[in-house]
């Protein structure tokens, strides 16, 4: 059985806990024993502020404190430790023990990402548009950070269940039925049918706020669904089918699949229980004609859950899905990825759920909005950029680079290849940034071939890639992985420990929710990459040194490919 890879930090963290419980007793479980990388690689590889929080809670000298860990016995990976200042504990790794993390994870599939979530499931509730509306570029965070966050949770091995719960249930279903017996063009529903069926939606909308007779005949055909009318009923499911169809080719472009797609009608049958659940708890009172759960003491307003028209909202349904969700898959936790706007809905809907007695730990992940450099996406403002107008252009303005730098590329490679950059500059920078940022789009730097963009990281891969195939050109028969991995030069040892700590930025990335935390670790191990690559040979050096290097070129193409891939985005191995 393979030995598992335990990471530097996770190690010296343990460590660091061991020894404050065995000299210091009386301190607050709480005191952090956490050990993190050295802000300044001049003081040491690592570095733990124990002693300085440890200090302030006995009322005591820090710096005496520290030398407590000093004096401990150190763990056997660990080539000095130093104290600094009021009480800074530095800590410098052993370039033997940095060498043979390597060697463990060329040898791991996995490379040292750990199997945290074991006989865990996670709920990842991601993208969710509506259904008769084409996805506009508003509907790319959610999807590409929601998308990102099932990625890395698989790598940590969780069981995860990405849903896609659709807006397919709702008032607007009545106009859309009327519009489409009243005005809806054949010819267009076989060639743009969302697009079509998103005209139809907003003339009949527009005209329900005009004319009084066309809103409550929309309403009449809203209430012949609702109670079955098969017409209706077929209808409503032709809209579904037209519009999946078309979603399901966006995401098979972006490389976003999902293990559910249950939209809000799913959990129909369940609404009227969770109301007679909530009397039940005293959590409902009536207002004008309304059920509301009052959160007012607690901070959160009001929340209706049944309208005076005994129609349901969001809440209601939220509560429904929950607790199916609960019963079918009994995750340890779900994520709902949405953006800013939706932050009270969601504080008021768990903050129901723990009162009816919900067990999972439910997690909102919320992100700020993506905007032009003149304006923020609006519908009202008509500057909503439709998703798929996004994806193309993407891929034109990336052919154009492909093109560029590779004019006797085979057609249709530079185009597969454009695909890849194109779509991977999108996501990249989206991901690349904290999910709460507002981010402005440019073209610019999306597709920048330098500087933290995702076009910069593919061809770092391609081009490290790459030198591995020099290698067999000019050494045929010879195998670097018969060579040991050494660590000779200081740029080498820089590179070997920023190697050493990719699992722990997959973790952090997850843990966070921050799919950027991953992407500021790759483009750092690009940069101590490209030092290394300047500043040490490679195939002129001597043979052993030689090899170790290719191995450790080989080691970082894969960390690329994987940590890209983790992000969504494809590595061609040229550009």
């Amino acid at each position: 059985m393979k030995k598992e890879i335990i990471s530097f930090e996770t190690l010296l963290s343990s460590w660091s806990a061991e020894v404050t419980a065995t000299n210091f007793p009386e301190a607050h479980s709480a005191i952090p024993s956490g050990v993190i990388p050295s802000r300044n690689e001049e003081f040491g590889d690592y570095q733990c502020e124990t002693a300085m929080k440890l200090a302030k809670e006995l009322k005591t000298n820090p710096r005496a404190v520290a030398l407590t860990y000093k004096k401990a016995v150190h763990p056997d990976f660990v080539e000095k430790i130093e104290i600094a200042g009021p009480g800074f504990i530095n800590i410098t790794l052993k370039t033997t023990a940095l060498a043979a993390q390597l060697e463990a994870m060329l040898a791991d599939e996995k490379i040292g990402v750990p199997n945290l979530g074991k006989n865990q499931t996670v709920i990842i509730d991601y993208s969710s548009p509506n259904v008769a509306k084409p996805m506009h570029i508003g509907h790319i965070r959610s999807t590409v950070i929601g998308n990102s966050l099932d990625r890395l949770y698989r790598a940590l091995g969780y069981n995860v269940i990405a849903d896609n719960h659709l807006g397919d249930w709702g008032t607007q279903f009545g106009l859309i039925i009327l519009g489409y017996r009243e005005f809806a063009d054949a010819e267009a529903l076989k060639t743009t049918p969302v697009e079509e069926l998103e005209r139809i939606y907003v003339k009949s909308y527009n005209l329900s706020k005009e004319d009084e007779i066309w809103r409550e005949r929309a309403k009449a055909e809203l209430v012949k669904l609702q109670q079955g009318d098969k017409e209706n009923r077929a209808l409503w499911e032709t809209f579904v089918e037209l519009t999946l169809n078309e979603f399901d080719r966006i995401y098979k472009r972006l490389g976003v699949s999902f293990d559910l797609c249950r939209g809000e009608s799913f959990y129909n049958d369940r609404l009227s229980s969770v109301i007679d659940l909530l009397k039940e708890k005293g959590l409902v009172t009536e207002s004008n004609g309304a059920l509301v759960c009052d959160l007012e003491a607690d901070g959160l307003n009001i929340a209706i859950v049944r309208k005076s028209d005994g129609g349901y909202n969001y809440t209601t349904t939220d509560i429904a899905t929950v607790m199916a969700r609960t019963e079918e898959f009994k995750p340890a936790e779900i994520i709902y990825v949405t953006d800013e706007r939706q932050q009270l809905h969601f504080k008021q809907f768990f903050h129901i759920c723990k009162k009816i007695g919900v067990p999972t730990r439910l997690t909102h992940v919320w992100f700020g909005l993506m905007r032009l450099p003149e304006a923020t996406f609006s519908t009202r403002e008509g500057n909503v950029i439709k998703l798929e107008a996004l994806l193309n252009e993407a891929e034109a303005r990336a052919l154009e680079i492909v093109k560029a730098s590779s004019p006797g590329m085979d057609a249709a490679q530079q185009h597969e290849i454009a695909r890849a950059v194109g779509i991977g500059a999108i996501k990249y920078t989206d991901l690349s940034q904290n999910p709460q940022s507002l981010v402005t789009f440019t073209w610019e730097k999306a597709l920048a071939m330098d500087g933290n963009s995702g076009p910069y990281l593919q061809y770092a891969y391609a081009r490290i890639a790459s030198v591995r195939d020099k290698y067999a050109e000019k050494f045929p028969g010879k195998n670097p992985d018969e060579f040991p991995v050494v660590l000779t030069e200081e740029q080498e040892r820089r590179l070997a420990l920023k190697l050493t700590r990719f699992p722990a930025a997959v973790e952090a990335a997850a843990k966070l929710a921050r799919p950027s935390v991953l992407a500021d670790y790759l483009f750092d191990l690009s940069q101590a990459y490209s030092s290394f690559y300047q500043n040490v040979p490679f195939l002129k050096a001597d043979e052993g040194v030689r090899e170790s290097r290719i191995r450790i070129c080989t080691l970082t193409a894969t960390t690329l490919k994987q940590g890209l891939d983790l992000l969504g985005i494809e590595t061609p191995e040229r550009i």
